[in-house]
């Protein structure tokens, strides 16, 4: 087990920074800011913006304690080796502090300023993201991250319920959009860091099962995204001009889906891992755009 035992590096404000897993917290907040559009209803635009900012603390409280856990696998990775405590920058100590504490006040911030539900509902994916994945799932079975992800889906259903102090059917929707998302766009990634993971003992998908299985089920979980990318439609005020949107990227996404299983390469699991966020990103802007009377 890696420790921090001796720190001789001085830890810095972007190193605690990079301990909220920025880049992931850019898509919560996104998908967050969708789903709060989309719900019926208005709120005022202040405490839209404190919703959004407690989603935002939640996601990175969870990335901490992530990093925190995940410190001695880190080590052994290419990947992740260079993160600021395997490489002694932030202590183990420090970062959970950090983590419990953004985690605390994220949720208690949202009962008090916006509603109860939206602040269980954050509570849940928290902690659902640190006991259920990352102590639970990650190292023990290939379907880590099928499961795990609906620790990321939670976020536009907070929103929605930031605003309409409920959970609602569409809302469940936007969940499982991101859930449907969550293992091609992964799987993409793992299998150009198969050795990486092996090393570390992690059991993904493509470690357990290989790489011709793997990129199997992400053809059929793409083909499954797509087909609930559709419904949204059905309570969007711009239902006909989503659905022409959704269709034609998720054409491309299938497209790239379907060049991993012909071409078998890193080159087009790269490229589909980056275009899984870009269409995640185009997809809830369309859900954003086509939830407002704009004429």
């Amino acid at each position: 087990m890696y420790t921090n035992a001796s720190l001789n590096v001085e830890s810095t404000i972007l190193d605690f920074w990079r301990l909220l897993k920025p880049r992931i917290m850019y898509l919560v907040v996104f998908t967050a800011v969708a789903g709060v559009v989309a719900a019926p209803g208005s709120m005022h635009p202040f405490l839209a913006l404190v919703s959004v900012i407690c989603i935002a603390l939640g996601s990175g409280s969870a990335g901490a304690i992530n990093m925190w856990y995940d410190r001695d696998i880190d080590l052994l990775m290419k990947r992740t080796k260079n993160r600021p405590i395997p490489s002694g920058r932030v202590s183990a100590e420090s970062a959970l502090e950090f983590g419990v504490t953004l985690g605390v006040l994220s949720v208690f911030i949202m009962a008090i300023a916006v509603n109860y539900i939206s602040a269980v509902l954050l509570a849940i994916s928290i902690l659902f993201y640190v006991f259920i994945y990352t102590i639970w799932l990650k190292r023990r079975t290939p379907q880590n991250i099928v499961i795990g992800g609906a620790s990321g889906a939670f976020s536009p259903m907070i929103g929605w319920a930031a605003v309409t102090n409920s959970v609602s059917w569409e809302s469940f929707i936007l969940f499982l959009i991101i859930f449907m998302w969550t293992p091609p766009h992964f799987w993409a990634l793992s299998l150009n860091k198969s050795e990486d993971y092996a090393k570390a003992s992690i059991p993904m998908f493509n470690v357990v099962y290989g790489a011709e299985k793997t990129r199997k089920y992400i053809l059929i979980y793409s083909v499954l995204l797509v087909l609930t990318s559709l419904l949204p439609a059905l309570f969007l005020k711009k239902a006909l001009l989503y659905l022409s949107i959704a269709i034609l990227e998720g054409c491309v996404f299938i497209w790239y889906a379907v060049s991993v299983t012909r071409l078998k390469n890193h080159s087009s699991q790269k490229k589909m891992f980056s275009y899984s966020i870009s269409y995640l990103f185009f997809l809830f802007t369309s859900i954003t755009f086509c939830s407002i009377d704009f004429f």
